[in-house]
């Protein structure tokens, strides 16, 4: 007599299980997605003196080069986020790896200042759109409880993978010399493209929301909870859907939730990479050696790998508004602290560790937020709209350092600036109903 199980939702199977080794290899993968993004952004900026010198393009021309790498971020982020709603997230990180891999090669035999800024673009679209897709990918196959520790610890990648950047250039640079740092920085994304392709499921959520073949649901969800059996039935809280629904991001009451997500992850970033680009120089207007500017940065990157690690954590036992507050008031904090005290190394390695805790420990939680706030059929929609967002604040950080050194801002008034930023990104996370749990 043959019965038949009742359907099941998948996100109830998977909540209610432990994570599994399919769903650690899943995640390890876009762990490593978001190490090759930290790579990436942080190599550019070490190797343009070298460059310069033997392609002959004057230092000073490299902006344009390193701002095309974060418009193609942007454009990556905005267009094959949602992407992902439409044709998977598997399938849009191993496109967006084999993209910015190759192109990352490419840039290794580039002899023109043209060709670096074309192929630049064209990386950072790859890299655009890799990141939310791994966000997405790693919440939905993470337990609901485990799903902002998942996702924040996933962040913490791209510190990671910015001191691998340093160190892989300062071990190749003086003997292979620049070239042979983007073929690294090419090879890794196509392995791991290789790898996704291979051995990384789709995400089960996505296919049942998308009304996906039942057979490939009951396959996946079988790896995760094989005493179900390959013949379980499972449906989504909701009919399937179809599109791109980037409109739904202010539809049914999410339009107050999405704007007061977006305006600190703007503003995050713009604290983030105004630190990263003028803090060096920042450093040496404060007359401290060129040394002192490279130990910040690196204590910067040690405190987000710290704080990226400790936010899901700390966002589940005290919730997600409490601690976005306190670290975006915390920095503020800081700021003040760095823009007296400038001149005392001590002061200045201290707070350079505790901004990174505190900056890309909020960026973390933004991420965790981002994935939580929308719904499976527009998770990357959602989450690559915001980290768009974010990457507009990117370009605007290293510019606005720009433009009050131009205006001849002493160190104290500068550091004093990024007050602005945190109080208004504070006002948002508090007014965010999302936020409060």
């Amino acid at each position: 007599m043959n019965t038949s199980s009742p359907s099941l939702f998948v996100h109830e199977v998977i909540d209610s299980r432990p994570l599994g080794r399919m769903q650690c290899w899943a995640i390890g993968l876009c762990i490593l997605v978001a190490v090759l993004d930290g790579f990436d952004t942080q190599t550019i900026g070490m190797l343009a003196p070298a460059m310069s010198a033997e392609l002959g393009i004057p230092v000073r021309s490299f902006g344009p080069v390193f701002s095309a790498g974060l418009v193609g971020m942007l454009i990556g982020a905005v267009v094959l986020g949602p992407l992902a709603d439409r044709h998977g997230r598997k399938t849009m990180i191993v496109l967006s790896s084999l993209l910015f891999g190759s192109l990352s090669l490419a840039t290794a035999y580039a002899t023109s200042f043209d060709q670096l800024l074309i192929l630049r673009l064209l990386t950072g679209i790859g890299l655009g759109g890799a990141l939310p897709n791994a966000i997405s990918l790693a919440s939905e196959y993470a337990p609901k409880r485990h799903a902002r520790t998942t996702v924040a610890t996933l962040m913490c990648g791209m510190p990671l993978g910015a001191v691998l950047g340093g160190l892989v250039s300062s071990a190749l640079l003086p003997v292979h010399g620049w070239h042979s740092v983007f073929v690294v920085g090419g090879v890794l994304p196509l392995a791991v493209a290789l790898l996704a392709a291979a051995f990384m499921p789709e995400s089960a959520r996505f296919l049942i929301a998308r009304g996906g073949d039942a057979g490939r649901v009951a396959a996946i969800m079988q790896r995760i909870a094989p005493e179900l059996g390959a013949s379980q039935v499972y449906r989504a809280p909701q009919a399937p859907r179809g599109g791109v629904p980037v409109r739904e991001l202010f539809t049914d009451g999410r339009a107050a939730e999405t704007v007061l997500l977006w305006i600190p992850y703007f503003l995050n970033l713009v604290v983030l990479y105004f630190i990263v680009s003028w803090m060096p120089a920042l450093l040496i207007s404060a007359r401290h050696p060129a040394s002192v500017g490279i130990t910040a940065i690196s204590l910067f990157s040690i405190g987000g790998v710290a704080g990226s690690i400790a936010q899901g954590p700390l966002m589940n036992r005290f919730g997600a508004r409490r601690v976005l507050l306190c670290e975006l008031l915390g920095y503020a904090a800081l700021a003040v602290v760095l823009a007296n005290w400038s001149a005392s190394f001590a002061a200045v390695a201290t707070v350079s560790l505790l901004i990174g805790v505190a900056v890309q420990g909020a960026q973390a939680g933004l991420n965790a937020l981002a994935a939580e706030i929308y719904p499976t059929h527009m998770r990357a929609t959602g989450v690559g709209c915001a980290i768009g967002m974010g990457r507009v604040g990117s370009i605007c950080g290293p510019l606005l350092g720009g433009v009050m050194l131009g205006l001849q801002w002493d160190v104290a008034h500068i550091f004093l600036a990024g007050i602005v930023p945190a109080l208004v990104a504070a006002i948002a996370i508090a007014g965010n109903r999302k936020a409060r749990t």
